[in-house]
């Protein structure tokens, strides 16, 4: 791969892709999690980083607990989750002094980190970096991409839940990606319908086809379901490879087919 010395330490980053929600609570994390899990099993080497300082949760679902950040020349080493590293991960949770701390940081000092992290994160060799996003469009989101300009950014997938609620907001930041020169790379619609965990019936207890239907009339691709499902929530709360796990769920079939969307559509980007 050709180094690109301006773009430092992602000069070596294929495909930096941004996961937006226009509200919380919607499975942000969770999909980005999986997200990165199902690209790794695809055979790609991943990066995550969190920038929902508010809230970082990824290094509980991931299993890596409170590592030590190390610095190497080219700056922060990321916490990598297996002895192939091939999924690492950038976290504020790895820098607070106790994980139940708030971070009452005011917009100037978490613009300053976002940019520390996208510059001094020593990833090496990623095919994609997921960037895992706080809800709404707000300081850290223009802090994320201003930062990431001269990287070329892939673009964002939108996560929203059936419901009006949620999609309602989603319209809010596709306007924020316009507004940004921000492709969408596509629409997911999470929490669609509940999987029975005795007989994997699929039940839709909060309405179906909201996501599917704002991606039609916004003129966007839709990258498909994820139903809530009992199995991915406890795997989550455990650390747990619920793609290793349940192989065979709808679940997986169904994390399995964005991945590949999102592979297809930064292919002609790489």
């Amino acid at each position: 791969m050709d180094i690109d010395e301006d773009k430092g330490n992602l000069a070596q980053v294929r495909h930096v892709v941004l996961v937006l929600s226009g509200k919380g609570g919607v499975g942000k994390s969770t999909l980005t999690t999986e997200l990165a899990l199902a690209l790794r099993h695809a055979g790609k080497k991943v990066g995550i980083l969190d920038i929902d300082l508010c809230g970082p949760s990824i290094p509980r679902m991931l299993n890596v607990g409170r590592q030590e950040v190390h610095q190497c020349d080219a700056g922060w080493v990321p916490v990598y989750t297996d002895v192939h590293k091939s999924l690492a991960l950038m976290s504020i949770g790895f820098l607070l002094e106790n994980p139940d701390d708030a971070v009452v940081w005011r917009g100037p000092k978490k613009t300053a980190l976002i940019g520390q992290f996208v510059s001094d994160v020593a990833w090496g060799e990623l095919d994609y970096l997921l960037v895992d996003t706080p809800p709404g469009t707000s300081d850290e989101h223009l802090a994320v991409v201003e930062n990431l300009r001269k990287h070329k950014v892939d673009g964002a997938i939108l996560v929203t839940t059936p419901q009006a609620v949620s999609t309602g907001d989603v319209r809010r930041e596709i306007t924020f990606c316009k507004k940004t020169g921000l492709r969408v790379l596509g629409i997911v619609e999470n929490m669609s319908g509940f999987v029975c965990p005795h007989c994997s019936e699929c039940t839709n207890i909060f309405s179906k086809g909201g996501g599917e239907e704002l991606a039609r009339v916004a003129g966007l691709p839709f990258l498909g379901c994820v139903p809530l499902d009992p199995q991915l929530s406890s795997c989550v709360e455990e650390g747990r490879d619920f793609l290793q796990a349940f192989p065979q769920s709808a679940t997986f079939s169904a994390v399995s087919q964005i991945a590949q969307a999102v592979m297809d559509g930064t292919a002609h980007q790489a």
